[in-house]
């Protein structure tokens, strides 16, 4: 290990225990490795290849053409906001920390409650997305057989998160080259190798299959954009495991998302420009596989299929990754029932072994439960998006109140009332928006779930959850950290 290495893990731990915890996971991650665990999270060839569909029959090319660049733009004003409040408070609890100590107490058990649920639902999606193409691909029918894919994704991303970071990390750089590739690749082939239509067909408005007016059709078919575009917040939750996070953690979330924001309109453009038979393309069982085969052929097309799956199973696997980090951060303060087992650390991985494997359990109940992707997605972006909002508002009464202080390296200066007054706004949009007709039973879940968790902190949690709480004195925490650089060795 060189010197410089070293001081900056000792200037991280040093830094962390400003907050009261010790280094117990293992700190391995350099700036690239973070921006990659979100990219591949967000992973514009598993949200934009698998609600493909979705956009198209809500609000046909215009939801690609417009749609896309307007989800960008907003969703990085959010991945902004975030990122300064990362830059000030870089620990594994992210939201749930920010809101905790911005708010108090309650306002950060309901964020990370929020976001757990939004992570769970997330990590659903992502492997329940490979299934379904999976299983068209290969011509497999029925619930029983989808759920046996499903379940088996998830169980090998819970084992490769089993076995530590270390192996997490080079999967996740690995993915985020493999990404690159497979979208240019995908890009090339649909724009050189397929008949193209017009720019101006992808601006095209008025074409929807259901039975709402078109507006408003438009408007659902966001989801499309929105469902990708999410996740971003796990360069926060892996803060104690990056190198110099103050600066490396924020320049991940907001890069991975303008990254991912151009290449997946490169990407969506020149699917919907191949698309030659608009009709037909809403009404397949698959809209993307059908335009690829019939743009490209149907060896080449499904060839350039198969291609895809491993970018999103490299984008579970992130997924579980994250979704860990965040019931161990919750739990290590005492805020999930069972806290006391998912907040434990492998000693030999230095990875919360438990708390990954809770994560894939969840993630198969949701499914389960769900019974529809559409469902899945836009659960997860309206459980994200609230544990977005609500921290990133208490910075905005923070600010207007003169408090907002002190900032890290990574900061929006003047312009950080404006981003995030802009961001709340649109987080209050894309959630009543994506809990209407046709998302019923998102919005009565969701309602459910703030019904029984406003009975339940009420009745067991007020007055006695504390929130963040630290764990020891400086002493303390470096004879932790010894203790734990031995098991490991």
């Amino acid at each position: 290990m060189t010197d410089k290495r070293q001081r900056q893990l000792e200037a991280d731990a040093k830094d962390l225990h400003q907050f009261g915890y010790a280094q117990q996971l293992l700190r391995d991650m350099g700036g690239f490795a973070n921006f990659a665990v979100s990219f591949t999270i967000i992973s514009i060839l598993t949200g934009a290849i698998t609600l493909y569909g979705t956009g198209l029959t809500m609000g046909g090319p215009l939801v690609n053409g417009l749609g896309w660049p307007l989800v960008t733009v907003f969703t990085m004003l959010v991945a902004a906001s975030m990122a300064e409040i990362a830059s000030k408070i870089p620990t594994a609890g992210a939201m749930y920390h920010w809101s905790s100590l911005l708010g108090g107490p309650g306002w950060g058990w309901f964020t990370a409650w929020f976001n757990l649920v939004g992570q769970v639902a997330t990590t659903a999606g992502i492997d329940y997305a490979i299934a379904l193409f999976m299983a068209d691909l290969v011509g497999l029918q029925g619930q029983t057989a989808l759920l046996t894919i499903y379940a088996l994704l998830l169980v090998s991303h819970g084992l490769i998160n089993h076995f530590g970071v270390r192996l997490v990390a080079a999967f996740n750089d690995l993915s985020v080259w493999y990404h690159i590739a497979v979208t240019l690749a995908v890009a090339v082939a649909f724009w050189f190798f397929a008949p193209r239509r017009p720019l101006s067909f992808a601006f095209k408005s008025g074409f929807t299959t259901t039975p709402y007016p078109y507006p408003w059709a438009f408007l659902l078919g966001l989801l499309q954009a929105q469902w990708t575009l999410t996740g971003y917040d796990a360069s926060a939750h892996i803060t104690e495991e990056t190198m110099d996070p103050r600066r490396n953690a924020s320049w991940g979330m907001f890069n991975a998302v303008w990254i991912s924001g151009v290449f997946g309109y490169l990407l969506v453009l020149a699917v919907t420009l191949a698309i030659q038979d608009l009709p037909a393309a809403a009404a397949a069982p698959n809209p993307f596989i059908f335009i690829a085969q019939t743009a490209l052929g149907p060896a080449f097309g499904k060839g350039l299929t198969w291609a895809i799956l491993p970018a999103m199973w490299f984008c579970g696997l992130s997924s579980v990754t994250t979704n860990a980090r965040m019931i161990f951060a919750f739990s290590r303060d005492k805020g999930l029932p069972g806290h006391a087992r998912w907040a434990t650390v492998d000693p030999k991985h230095r990875s919360p072994v438990a708390a990954v494997w809770l994560a894939v359990a969840l993630a198969f109940g949701v499914a389960v439960y769900a019974k529809g992707f559409t469902v899945i997605t836009s659960l997860s972006v309206i459980g994200l998006y609230v544990s977005y909002a609500i921290p990133i508002g208490l910075v905005l009464r923070a600010r207007a109140r003169k408090g907002w202080r002190d900032l890290g390296p990574w900061n929006l200066g003047s312009w950080g009332g404006l981003v995030n007054g802009v961001a709340v706004a649109w987080i209050a949009f894309i959630t009543v928006l994506f809990v209407a007709p046709p998302n019923e039973l998102t919005g009565y879940t969701f309602a459910g779930l703030l019904v029984f968790l406003a009975v339940y902190y009420f009745a067991r949690v007020r007055g006695k959850f504390k929130g963040p709480k630290k764990i020891g004195t400086e002493e303390e925490l470096m004879r932790m950290e010894k203790a734990l650089d031995k098991s490991s060795a």
